[in-house]
């Protein structure tokens, strides 16, 4: 096969969406607008046209049209409406009838004879009509008949052949010598949820156990979260147990850390004794589903020495020339209390038998109705197995969504995206500077990590307290909610956030002084000061907004302070600015130079600016308002934007 064998008549490279190496399928989300381009050439200087065509895998197809943007680009959109697989192709074909038109044009503009014109043109309509319906093909070929009536003037036939009623009619019959077919594209479409979402983090044992966490639902509901994230719930080992602080010495009533999974009472399918049964599991399952929210599981595919697996499969584990196993590590933190798996054991057949186990493990959660897990450390485990494992669940539950904790080089937290993980954790945590910000978010936004990773903002997790809110006062904590959860559709917190917990356990450690992860937490959520009325508002602002609730759409705007950032979201007619002052300790003012047209505001046209969070209404005009923002008061604008 020569290579001027793999070229067309017509040819449609540059298909998008696609991933980074397109190799798995782009991700899609329920009720969103897909847009689907692609270059669509040919020699010579036909008008070309083109649509696209999709479905779920195995349904039927629909077609939606598409428009050439001048540059042989064309863009058309469906939208999704259920999750699971989807197929996508553009097919292309000459419009001769519109390539007709255009010389038509230009030929009674230059004085030309058009008869033969005229007559050429009836033929193509004559063919292009046994493809449209009766009503469709009658209104044609009353067109026909006047462009060949020589009882009609010249411009009485012009004006028939250039109809746009009549163009638009047959605009999509394809022609059947050329139509030609792009490969397919795969998308990967999730329920809503995947891309817009707001969690809260709790350990359930220090409320009581999981019957006693049903109480704090209504708190969390009421500051508008929708997703209720819990650390593992398993039995956990006593081997190696650690202390508080992560101390290598346990007491007898510490209860050690919920990641070292395993003990005589069960593994990774089990409930902790202590927080309750199944059964208390299922019914919080069902008291969040009531208030709106779910309830999402910690995945964490490892074990404490004292796991059934350990004594049932050893082989499972890295073992050391004298025997033992090997415990996690991540230097210079040590986990003696945990082993890793070892996912390419010798043999084939262990290696099935364990990944066959971890994916039992999901399974059994699913069926207590949990459809969301939060992955503990995926970029520890192999590619292969998240690529098997995530399409083994969506087989025959689509709806469940996997959140990767992944704090790792950003291209394997972008590789998890692509081979399946519905949203990942970032460098949101470390990135403080507006410039910083704005940077990361457009590598964030362009193509193809739009399509293959989903971002989701954490400004702490339980083992992450850093930046500016380590001894930082609570504005600190205000102004960093304010960026996560608008930056992107996707944010979480970790309880205790509210309250503004933030003594490090060192001048160089990561961790909290009196980290929930290794010791019971008792709260007063009713202690001032308080961010619970500033997060519900957030939530309240994200739901009332369509512009937050997708990832593209976002432009930063010029500052002539650095210290305050101002960035705005528009989508489908509804614009948000926020301006944030990234300075907790003093007030910061500057003049902004807003980008109008990104606005939908027009050059000097007045323009309100409503401020959720102070409740003022600012009458701007120009792109230079002034502002100020003092910390201690407000930490930033919280603006809808509408034309006056």
């Amino acid at each position: 096969m020569t290579r001027a064998s793999h070229f067309e008549h017509l040819t449609i490279v540059e298909l998008q969406p696609v991933t980074a190496s397109g190799a798995w399928p782009a991700k899609a989300t329920v009720g969103r607008p897909v847009t689907v381009s692609a270059l669509v050439l040919k020699d010579g200087h036909d008008v070309l046209a083109a649509a696209l065509r999709w479905r779920r895998r195995s349904g039927r197809w629909q077609w939606a049209p598409m428009a050439d943007d001048g540059q042989s680009r064309f863009s058309g959109a469906f939208t999704p409406s259920e999750p699971g697989a989807h197929h996508v192709e553009v097919v292309g074909w000459t419009d001769r009838f519109g390539g007709w038109r255009r010389d038509l044009v230009k030929r009674a503009a230059a004085g030309q004879d058009l008869e033969v014109e005229f007559a050429v043109g009836a033929g193509l309509l004559d063919e292009l009509a046994t493809g449209l319906d009766d009503a469709a093909a009658t209104r044609v070929a009353q067109t026909v008949q006047v462009l060949l009536s020589a009882a009609c003037s010249v411009q009485v036939r012009l004006d028939a052949a250039l109809d746009d009623e009549v163009a638009s009619l047959v605009a999509g019959v394809r022609a059947p010598w050329d139509r030609t077919r792009s490969r397919r594209l795969e998308l990967w479409v999730d329920r809503e949820r995947a891309e817009f979402s707001a969690w809260y983090e709790l350990f359930p044992r220090s409320y009581g156990g999981l019957q006693a966490t049903v109480a704090e639902l209504d708190r969390v509901a009421a500051m508008g979260f929708d997703v209720l994230y819990l650390p593992p719930i398993h039995p956990i080992g006593r081997t190696h147990r650690k202390g508080p602080g992560n101390a290598l010495v346990a007491g007898p009533d510490d209860p050690g850390s919920p990641w070292a999974i395993g003990a005589p009472e069960g593994g990774h399918d089990a409930v902790h004794p202590d927080l309750g049964t199944e059964a208390d599991l299922v019914a919080l399952v069902d008291a969040a589903r009531e208030r709106g929210m779910e309830l999402a599981l910690d995945y964490a595919l490892q074990c404490s020495p004292d796991h059934p697996w350990v004594a049932e499969h050893p082989e499972w584990f890295n073992l050391l020339p004298d025997g033992s196993i090997r415990y996690a590590e991540n230097p210079p933190k040590k986990y003696q209390d945990i082993y890793p798996l070892n996912f390419w054991p010798a043999e084939e057949t262990d290696r099935q038998a364990l990944w066959r186990a971890c994916r039992d493990i999901l399974l059994h959660w699913i069926g207590t109705g949990v459809r969301i897990f939060r992955v503990d450390n995926p970029h520890t485990k192999p590619l292969a197995f998240w690529a098997w494992v995530i399409a083994e669940v969506h087989r025959h539950h689509p709806d469940v969504l996997f959140l990767a904790e992944a704090f790792t080089a950003p291209s394997m937290m972008s590789r998890l995206g692509e081979v399946g993980f519905s949203q990942s954790y970032t460098y949101f945590t470390w990135r403080e500077r507006g410039a910083d910000l704005a940077t990361y978010l457009g590598e964030l936004t362009a193509a193809p990590s739009r399509h293959q990773m989903r971002p989701n903002f954490w400004p702490t997790t339980p083992d992450i307290l850093e930046g500016v809110l380590r001894n930082g006062p609570m504005s600190a904590f205000a102004l960093r909610a304010v960026l996560a959860a608008t930056l992107v559709p996707s944010y979480g917190i970790y309880s205790g956030y509210e309250l503004g917990e933030n003594a490090p356990q060192s001048s160089d450690n990561t961790e909290y002084l009196h980290s929930e992860k290794y010791q019971l937490v008792r709260r007063d959520f009713g202690a001032e000061p308080n961010l619970s009325a500033l997060l519900r508002t957030l939530n309240e602002f994200r739901r009332a907004h369509r512009s937050l609730q997708r990832l593209d759409g976002l432009r930063f705007h010029d500052s002539d302070n650095p210290a305050v950032l101002a960035y705005s979201r528009r989508w489908d007619g509804d614009v948000v600015l926020v301006v944030v002052n990234l300075d907790p300790w003093q007030a910061q003012a500057a003049t902004l130079q807003l980008d109008l047209g990104e606005l939908g505001i027009g050059h000097d046209e007045p323009f309100e600016a409503h401020d959720a969070l102070s409740g003022a209404c600012y009458q701007w005009q120009g792109s230079r308002p002034w502002v100020r923002l003092d910390p201690a008061h407000q930490p930033a604008h919280l603006l809808h934007v509408r034309r006056r």
